[in-house]
């Protein structure tokens, strides 16, 4: 079956903006236009692809062929460039965990629109979770802790971010005169990014053999975290990147000593033979190469 190219454009603006008004503002046509697209397309192929609503969502089918036509423009473009000698914008869909958007992904981001003229729209996900968003056809590449493959893609290791638990040293003094013992840990209020972050219970249960359960503050923003914990409100795993310099002016300080717990970070990346995707392949090895740290 020959896929209808405009309906499926009709249906990957609706995704983006979030309503067929917007969606056709942006293509340039009626409501009433996009409208009888995405309909004609449902009817074709016996079932929604678009769940209307504030805004419109997705269905699993609707989310693997906007991710269609996402591929397809990234291959236009680079077939626009070898026809007519310019290239066409498109935006890629990037997946990247918090605590690499607040530390080195941005450099590398900017270095790829430099060199491509690219846009970029990233969609903030937990590190183990990011290559689920990949699955789903949601994003042509994503920064991951997650070494599985994905169907489709290739798996490059990055390299490697250490993560300390970190408060004030008021905060410490209060909850933790003692040490670190399991009656503290899990007294001591704690944070947590979202329900899907585990690294506070894989320290207390790597580092000191403690089953986690504490009052938990939760803080879905990596400065956040930095700044809930500088002021004193709880405890959290910080980036050691973010964390370094406000421990060397004594404004945090480690729960306990030398127990950091380290991350590994993965980019897996459609492939795609698009010159766009490789060019920002590039610039992210080449950032994670100086600023990851390293394995032996």
């Amino acid at each position: 079956m020959m896929l209808d190219y405009p309906a499926l454009a009709a249906v990957a603006a609706v995704m983006r903006e979030g309503s067929f008004e917007r969606a056709a503002e942006r293509l340039g046509v009626t409501p009433s236009a996009i409208s009888q697209r995405v309909k004609a397309l449902e009817e074709r192929l016996g079932t929604i692809l678009v769940v209307r609503g504030q805004p419109c969502t997705a269905t699993s089918l609707g989310r693997r062929l906007c991710a269609h036509v996402d591929q397809v423009q990234l291959l236009e473009a680079d077939l626009a460039s070898s026809l007519y000698g310019a290239e066409t914008p498109v935006t890629l869909k990037v997946a990247v965990n918090s605590d690499s958007m607040a530390s080195w992904f941005p450099e590398a981001a900017a270095e790829f629109a430099r060199n491509s003229g690219c846009m970029l729209e990233f969609i903030l996900e937990d590190e183990a979770h990011t290559a689920d968003r990949l699955r789903s056809g949601e994003v042509v590449a994503a920064v991951s802790a997650d070494p599985s493959a994905v169907q489709g893609c290739r798996t490059i290791e990055l390299g490697e971010i250490d993560y300390l638990a970190c408060s004030s040293p008021a905060f410490i003094a209060r909850h933790f005169p003692d040490g670190v013992t399991a009656q503290a840990l899990n007294q001591a209020p704690c944070l947590r990014f979202d329900r899907r972050d585990g690294l506070q219970a894989r320290w207390a249960r790597e580092r000191h053999g403690i089953d986690l359960d504490p009052p938990t503050h939760w803080v879905p923003s990596t400065l956040g975290f930095l700044h809930f914990a500088l002021e004193g409100m709880a405890w959290g795993m910080q980036p050691v990147v973010l964390a370094r310099g406000p421990i060397e002016r004594g404004q945090l300080a480690e729960l306990s000593p030398s127990t950091s717990i380290r991350v590994t970070l993965y980019w897996t990346v459609a492939r795609l033979q698009a010159s766009a995707l490789k060019t920002l392949t590039d610039a992210v090895r080449r950032v994670a190469r100086s600023r990851l740290i390293q394995p032996d």
